[in-house]
């Protein structure tokens, strides 16, 4: 089965298994928003998928 390309651009997998990936929400109008709100935006967020998904998204 062949890796769907526009997920696995988005996620980054640890050596751990673990699914890594930027929150939603964040590429405009941020002006407007609290301090607090923009800095819960940045960083990645931990992403759990099952493993049936997984297989069938991400080729690990």
């Amino acid at each position: 089965m062949k890796t769907n390309k526009s997920y696995s651009k988005r996620l980054r997998v640890t050596r751990k298994g673990k699914i890594l990936a930027r929150k939603a929400g964040q590429n405009h109008f941020n002006a407007k928003e609290s301090r607090r709100s923009q800095h819960a935006k940045k960083g990645v967020g931990v992403i759990f998928m099952k493993n049936k998904d997984k297989a069938r998204f991400l080729v690990i």
